[in-house]
């Protein structure tokens, strides 16, 4: 019972309170039963436990406040950047120091999300159409197909810029990246539903109208049948050349096929599991 870190609350009160009275510690001690260091040392303001262990932080509240202010300036840059950045500000850490006080304060190192800029226009379009949808229930959403294209680079050892970012932030606009062209690359084209997936097709060359009409006939079809059977479903993709050309408005048509509404530069491919995540 000796050590202040056992003393609890109303012990404490009573060793103010007796003091108070002009008892002295051995007084006191005797009166609520604990050792009479324990009642020194919550009298003399050292009643806090043990001290702690371990090194003593090296840099202040003011200094971790200033890297995070280099943060928000870029989040693209990379550790060394940042260090040197607040070296020169007049904190002198090492770069394991300022690793560490990055992710204390919630950011990690992430592979930057890819989002198109849209104009307002677009973004009304968007907007719109998510409204419209947004009480749609889950039997309506799994009669939807969803498609879409997407290149995947084949180069090893080259992930591009890192962004560094906190969770939930993965679509701010500070955190967003451009896309890059061209790297060399394979593309794909992919479908999904809430009943599974469709079988992949890798596609050779650029995808024009007429090639894409051919992997909706021998590739979306037999999908759509291995999910739906003889049910009714609603196909989806974007509104990519190759997509909106008049003969493939004609082609689905012919095949008595329902196009979701899609406004342009919706991230498709970010639902299908496709786009860079």
């Amino acid at each position: 019972m000796g050590k202040t870190a056992d003393l609890t609350a109303v012990q404490k009160a009573i060793i103010d309170t007796l003091k108070q009275e002009g008892k002295t510690q051995k007084e006191i001690s005797e009166r609520i039963v604990c050792s009479q260091s324990a009642v020194s040392r919550h009298l003399s303001g050292k009643s806090v436990g043990r001290k702690k262990c371990g090194r003593k932080r090296c840099t202040t509240r003011r200094g971790d406040r200033t890297l995070g202010k280099i943060v928000e300036k870029d989040r693209f840059q990379t550790l060394g950047d940042l260090r040197k950045q607040w070296t020169e500000s007049g904190v002198e850490t090492s770069r394991a120091t300022a690793y560490r006080r990055v992710q204390e304060m919630g950011c990690r190192c992430r592979i930057p999300q890819v989002m198109p800029l849209l104009n307002q226009k677009q973004r009304q379009k968007r907007l719109t159409s998510a409204t419209e949808k947004q009480h749609w229930a889950v039997a309506q959403w799994s009669k939807v197909l969803f498609s879409d294209e997407n290149k995947f680079c084949m180069s090893f050892g080259n992930q591009g810029a890192r962004v560094w970012r906190k969770t939930g932030q993965r679509e701010m606009p500070k955190c967003l990246k451009s896309s890059v062209k061209y790297p060399q690359s394979v593309m794909v084209w992919g479908a999904m539903s809430a009943a599974g997936v469709g079988s992949l097709c890798f596609i050779k060359g650029m995808v024009n109208a007429a090639s894409y009409q051919e992997i909706l006939e021998h590739f979306m079809l037999p999908s759509a049948e291995k999910l739906y059977g003889d049910e009714d479903f609603i196909f989806q993709h974007d509104l990519a050349p190759a997509h909106s050309a008049k003969t493939t408005g004609k082609w689905f048509t012919d095949h008595g096929i329902t196009v979701l509404n899609w406004p342009a530069n919706s991230p498709s491919g970010i639902c299908l599991g496709l786009g860079s995540r």
